[in-house]
């Protein structure tokens, strides 16, 4: 079985399933690949691979930021039902064409949640 390009974990799953508004997001690129924290807890990682890379920029499109430079930290707020498909988004498979529907869909919703309110942190 092939490595993943990217994990998400247990904390992410369970800070999504309380509604917010504004969660105060993080999006770091280090020699690894693209971290996702919240309140210093990891979210999601998006590895050096080609499909994690792709994954790592389409979440930081949904976040409505851009890439941040390596060593560098985006800071963002947005609410639980765009973070909901951010770590959607990081689960594709890049390979599965079908996947591209999806991740289409994903970013227009993310962009509809985020309005106006997305806001950097």
């Amino acid at each position: 079985m092939a490595e993943p390009h990217t994990t998400t974990t247990d904390y992410a799953d369970d800070l999504i399933k309380v509604p917010r508004a504004h969660l105060r997001l993080e999006l770091t690129q280090d020699s690894d690949g693209l971290l996702l924290e919240h309140d210093g807890k990891s979210l999601a990682r998006c590895y050096l691979t080609e499909q994690g890379m792709l994954a790592g920029g389409f979440m930081a499109e949904a976040l409505g930021v851009k890439l941040p430079k390596l060593n560098e930290t985006v800071r963002v707020a947005v609410s639980t039902g765009v973070l909901f498909r951010v770590l959607s988004i990081a689960s594709l498979d890049f390979t599965n064409e079908a996947s591209y529907e999806l991740l289409n869909r994903w970013l227009e919703e993310a962009r509809m949640q985020r309005g106006s309110s997305a806001s950097e942190a």
